[in-house]
């Protein structure tokens, strides 16, 4: 049915290849590409012979043209960028003039300054309408499958949401003493900057990981939580009826934390730039440089995650409380596809994603959030695609 040109070799790569792979009368041929080939050779060497045919490439993304060559020689229908947030832009630019459509999973942050907005994406629509290509923006499980849960919530269950609490939780154990489920620099920048939620009309900063709460959550039990802000709450603020607050939690395990503090306190989080034996280094980087790789940790890894929103609104005047979240195995995962489940449940929806695309389920021209989009045909992808969600009518509430 169609091409998909995925750019990224890294964990969340690798199953958007495996899940691609699983559904070849959609993904009749494949492109996976990357700075290091390598990386995408072996990942065509695990998977090939089925019915998807798959083909690599060398492509610096950081380099619009080198891009647009690419998507030229290949001819995808959709390009999913699960490269570095760095490089959505040369990316979309590459798309523009190619005429092809557009997938990531997170919202670009230029590499100076952690600064997690949509402003720079979504100055695209009307380039992206006037081309009569499309642009999903955010479509991993958060933001991505947080969105459609939301729009999903709005449309079968409320006429109005007044809150929504998005709830990570990572009960997984990986064994080290420390490293990170996902790219270790976008993590840590994501972690260390202030909190941020929505409330009546208002941004609301606190401290970085400030304000702690207690969950008890499906499956994994009683975890700490903490209010960070996540790109999703910007969208959702903008889109959901009768939004009033809107925030988001993780958990951190005290280990975690305490490690965390110890680097930030020594300089090794830092992005800004400094001076080692004649080179100019930045700190985050390098720590990245010595950390686990994330791909390294589903063989090691134990546990579950679970991930959802706890909405709160109206219907037919009446107060109503919501709570759809799902629970994923991170052995499970490896067993499926060789990766955790961090690197799972962001792979699994950008596949759903595209999939939606090419079929045309998903297809209108423009810049689109995840929730701006028909949640139905998602929801049931993920039932069926490796990700079952739950609901629950009468769960505990954040206050």
């Amino acid at each position: 049915m169609g091409k998909a040109l995925i750019i990224g070799a890294g964990g969340v790569a690798s199953v958007v290849v495996h899940k691609c792979c699983q559904n070849p009368d959609v993904f009749e041929e494949i492109c996976i590409a990357s700075r290091t080939v390598e990386k995408c050779e072996a990942l065509k060497k695990k998977l090939d012979g089925g019915r998807t045919k798959i083909q690599t490439a060398r492509v610096d993304a950081d380099n619009t043209e080198e891009v647009i060559q690419l998507i030229k020689s290949f001819g995808p229908d959709v390009v999913i960028n699960v490269a570095l947030p760095y490089q959505d832009l040369t990316i979309m630019d590459a798309c523009l003039a190619t005429g092809v459509h557009y997938l990531d999973t997170a919202n670009y942050e230029p590499p100076e300054t952690a600064k997690f907005e949509y402003s720079w994406q979504w100055a695209y629509k009307k380039k992206f309408e006037e081309a009569g290509i499309m642009a999903v923006l955010g479509c991993g499980f958060d933001p991505g499958v947080t969105g459609v849960f939301s729009a999903y919530a709005l449309k079968h269950y409320f006429d109005e949401i007044h809150t929504i609490d998005i709830v990570d939780a990572n009960a997984g154990d990986h064994g080290y003493p420390f490293a990170t489920n996902f790219n270790p620099e976008i993590n840590i920048r994501e972690i260390t900057a202030n909190g941020r939620y929505y409330e009546n009309g208002e941004w609301i900063e606190t401290p970085p990981l400030s304000e702690k709460k207690v969950y008890d959550l499906p499956e994994i039990g009683p975890k700490d939580i903490y209010l960070l802000y996540h790109e999703e709450l910007e969208s959702l603020a903008k889109n959901i009826t009768g939004i009033k607050k809107i925030r988001f939690w993780m958990t951190f395990s005290q280990n975690y934390l305490t490690h965390l503090k110890v680097l930030e306190n020594v300089g090794m989080t830092s992005i800004e730039p400094i001076m080692f034996e004649g080179k100019e280094i930045i700190p985050l980087q390098f720590l990245k440089a010595v950390l686990p790789d994330p791909a390294s940790l589903g063989p090691r890894t134990k546990g579950k995650t679970n991930i959802g929103i706890i909405a709160q609104g109206t219907k037919d005047g009446e107060p109503k409380n919501y709570y759809v979240y799902n629970v994923c195995d991170h052995q499970e995962c490896y067993r499926e596809v060789g990766s955790q489940a961090i690197s799972y449940t962001t792979g699994v929806p950008a596949m759903i994603g595209a999939m939606l695309m090419i079929k045309g389920t998903w297809m209108k021209p423009g810049v689109y959030n995840v929730e701006e989009l028909d949640p139905d045909p998602f929801m049931e992808l993920l039932n069926t695609k490796g990700l079952p969600w739950q609901e629950d009518f009468s769960p505990t509430l954040l206050d």
